[in-house]
């Protein structure tokens, strides 16, 4: 037993699982871990889509070895630069020195910036095919899903769409690594994590590689991403959370975010999600910025309509971490919320108005005016805040 998993006749899954690495990207906690998805196809000519991390490679290669016994690799499809995709690349072609890599004209720029390698190279455009016998692989270019050279490789065969980083997400394949093998609920928060953060930005560039696979009519039986497991039994299901996501459709629901550094800031996000609750709404996420990393702050945000951002002044501006959050928010334009704010301050104001000046650029609207209070909450704050609460579910279930 090698580790590949049999996914048809002649289709095999070779990837493997990251429990080492802290941080994707150097940005995003890895709690759960992550898988690096690969796949063999053995036919008159062979071929293997998409590779894994560099420091992986020994086990990769192990499965490969024993599933060619003795063929040589002739294909090598890259859906995806990114070094966690590609960087077995030079190893590869040490171990197969005819090997032929595919992808497209961005695809193989990134490889000579990266790797240094300028032959070997098999060039496809949008909506060209690549036979292997009895299989036929044909192209869909869906730049910026989340680099440029992104693209999709659909197997007419066994009609299986290897869909690169697109329909991907956190966590290691403990075992199971089809939807029907693991609980997809448990699933579900770590690939909206991974959405909201890495691909969110490019949610018009995802509807339009949507919009391209819809249009190409492809029966698409098997979605097999780069990244968590592969949708075997329900593809529709990660299909319809990736439109549902890029289209920024939410839920009724409100984030509080805040950031309090001795409890008042901390008192008035209690006061108001109290009075959230009063109103009816029961999806209410209350998360602080210096404890809770901005990852799982902003997959909350992408899940529900509201959002109440709570901040203290520090050095006469915004606290550090909610500038970070607030920061991040505007980088990614998220559209399709409601934001309310509040915050307090001492001797000089700086935290809600820096709020403000943010939401210039994110142009949100604004369910009430900002409260702001100084150092602490008083009775006529309290009102201002319920009347923020108030406004706030009014805003979200009309939605």
């Amino acid at each position: 037993m090698n580790g590949s998993v049999k996914i048809s006749d002649s289709i095999y899954y070779v990837g493997v699982n990251d429990r080492d690495t802290q941080l994707f990207e150097s940005l995003w906690p890895l709690d759960r871990g992550v898988s690096y998805n690969s796949y063999l196809i053995l036919d008159e000519k062979t071929a293997l889509i998409d590779g894994v991390k560099e420091s992986k490679v020994t086990e990769f290669f192990d499965k490969i070895k024993n599933l060619l016994n003795g063929k040589p690799l002739d294909y090598l499809i890259i859906n995806h630069m990114e070094p966690d995709h590609s960087g077995t690349i030079p190893e590869l072609l040490q171990k197969f020195p005819n090997l032929k890599i595919v992808g497209n004209r961005t695809t193989f720029q990134f490889i000579e910036n990266l790797y240094k390698v300028e032959d070997n190279f098999y060039e496809i455009k949008d909506g060209e095919s690549l036979n292997l016998g009895k299989h036929n692989l044909k192209f869909y270019l869906t730049p910026m899903v989340h680099w440029p050279e992104t693209m999709m490789t659909f197997d007419e065969t066994d009609k299986i769409l290897f869909s690169g980083d697109a329909f991907g997400g956190f966590g290691t394949l403990d075992g199971g690594i089809f939807d029907d093998e693991v609980k997809v609920e448990v699933f579900e928060d770590e690939i909206r994590r991974y959405f909201s953060n890495i691909v969110g930005k490019y949610s018009p560039m995802v509807q339009r590689a949507l919009k391209k696979l819809s249009e190409a009519n492809i029966d698409i039986k098997i979605i097999a991403s780069t990244h968590g497991p592969i949708w075997r039994k329900n593809p529709e299901r990660i299909y319809s959370l990736y439109d549902k996501w890029s289209k920024y459709e939410t839920e009724e629901g409100v984030v509080i975010a805040y950031g309090s550094m001795y409890g008042n800031t901390e008192e008035m996000a209690d006061y108001v999600a109290r009075k959230l609750a009063e109103e009816g709404i029961k999806k209410i996420k209350i998360m602080n910025v210096s404890k809770t990393h901005i990852s799982y702050i902003i997959n909350e945000i992408w899940r529900y309509k509201g959002l109440i951002l709570g901040s203290s002044t520090y050095n006469q501006g915004l606290f550090p971490y909610m500038e970070s959050l607030v920061q991040w928010l505007a980088h990614t334009n998220i559209k399709n919320h409601v934001l309310g704010i509040f915050g307090t301050y001492g001797w000089s104001g700086g935290g809600v108005s820096t709020i403000v000046k943010y939401n210039e650029q994110m142009k949100w609207p604004l369910v009430a005016e900002p409260v702001e209070a100084r150092l602490s909450a008083k009775e006529e704050d309290f009102k201002k805040l319920s009347e923020l609460a108030k406004a706030m579910a009014k805003e979200i279930k009309l939605a």
